[in-house]
């Protein structure tokens, strides 16, 4: 028998790590002498850079940047080699970092790829421009950037990486991207032929952009924007009404920002020739997404489908019997964007049954049996507060786990006549 076990967290309890080690520890006890690979994943938020490269054999490389309030700080991405040519990465408390200046870890640090430089990296635009870096009494979208963003993917581009994915949820700003693309060298200027920084309260004032010196790596590089909403960038649905409240826009501050924005796209559209209304999920992160689509030709993709992709999940499913995946609770919104409908949906094309163990289930989460996933279990096996549940996080996965492989097992010796 061969396992694949390909779950993604359960917050603030197991991470995808432990889980996998759970599974494993179970399957062999049920099991005796199968084959187990478990795959960290994530689907786009929080932990898919340390997902994607501990499934890669990547490393963090970090670099220093300009918060979203044009603060210094530091902040980290993933960069790996194509996974064929990756070893069996080491644990993850030993990941090394990759020096900003030389490109290369630290002496003595293990090396978890074959190969260099690294041709891939993984983004989160939330470790440079991401709302908690905003403390709660200075949030205003009017006087946030992107521009730490943007020196990730200029650090990337110089270091020569040629795949770039960069997830844009969680974001500080409103912006319309202008930040991030200043940092590669668009320049943004207003009635007077002044350049401008690039904060939210800049918008209105943009009446030309200057293309000459956008970073010249752009042309060969590839860009995946890993996005689960479908917003525009302006309007009712945009980014600035949609999700400009939660970043400290009063009522009036969102009136005036999405005059701005509309004035922007449609500075967008005459500069590049692309309506960034017409393209859904532009919205994303205060018009982050605009600004990656129309200035470096990114392709939008959900979450979890890029981290699939990024990993060779397809590839890994090759051989499989069975695949187990997660998630800490399941409802209806798990059949949009989130993990386990993603390897589900993988799983039905090979024809490879795929279970879920969970640590609830809430309303409608059995629209996950419409998403390639056979089974759902849950890891509370009796009456119980949260807490305890939380407090026995481990203990309950470990016994699910164990029921469940039971299960495959008594199955598998039914009859055939019973099977067919």
């Amino acid at each position: 028998m061969r396992f694949l076990f390909a779950s993604d967290s359960f917050k603030g309890t197991l991470t995808s790590e432990q889980i996998s080690a759970l599974l494993t520890q179970a399957a062999t006890e049920v099991f005796p002498g199968c084959h187990t690979l478990g795959v960290p994943i994530a689907d786009g938020g929080e932990g898919t850079t340390s997902a994607v490269i501990a499934a890669t054999g990547g490393v963090l490389r970090t670099v220093p940047v300009h918060g979203p309030l044009m603060e210094e700080t530091q902040a980290a991405y993933g960069v790996w080699e194509e996974p064929s040519l990756c070893r069996t990465p080491p644990a993850a408390d030993t990941m090394p970092d990759i020096d900003a200046g030389t490109g290369s870890a630290a002496p003595g640090s293990p090396t978890r790829c074959i190969g260099a430089p690294y041709s891939h990296c993984i983004i989160e635009m939330a470790a440079a421009s991401g709302l908690p870096m905003v403390p709660p009494d200075r949030r205003n979208p009017l006087h946030t950037t992107t521009y730490g963003t943007g020196e990730l993917i200029k650090d990337a581009l110089d270091a020569g990486i040629s795949h770039i994915a960069v997830a844009i949820g969680g974001s500080a700003t409103n912006d319309g991207g202008m930040g991030a693309m200043s940092a590669l060298g668009i320049r943004f200027l207003d009635e007077q032929g002044h350049v401008l920084t690039g904060f939210g309260e800049d918008l209105g004032r943009v009446r030309d952009i200057d293309l000459s010196e956008l970073h010249p790596g752009v042309k060969t590089a590839t860009f995946t924007v890993m996005c689960d909403v479908q917003n525009p960038l302006t309007g009712p649905d945009g980014a600035t009404y949609t999700f400009g409240k939660q970043k400290g826009g009063t009522p009036d501050i969102l009136d005036r920002m999405e005059a701005d924005m509309c004035a922007y796209a449609k500075l967008l559209t005459e500069k590049t020739g692309i309506d960034p209304d017409q393209v859904p999920g532009t919205g994303a992160a205060g018009g982050l997404g605009a600004a990656l689509t129309v200035f470096l030709g990114a392709r939008m993709q959900s979450g979890i489908e890029t981290v699939l992709d990024l990993i060779g999940f397809d590839d890994l499913l090759e051989s499989t019997d069975l695949v187990v995946t997660g998630e800490g609770r399941m409802d209806w919104q798990s059949a949009f964007g989130k993990v386990p409908s993603g390897v589900g949906q993988r799983c039905r094309k090979k024809s490879i049954p795929a279970v879920a163990i969970v640590g609830g289930m809430g309303e409608g989460a059995e629209k996950l049996f419409d998403h390639g996933i056979d089974s759902i279990m849950t890891t509370i096996n009796g009456a119980m507060d949260l807490d305890e549940a939380l407090g026995r996080s481990e203990e309950l996965y470990l016994g699910a786990a164990r029921r469940m492989f039971r299960l495959v097992k008594a199955g598998m010796q039914l009859h055939p006549r019973m099977q067919s």
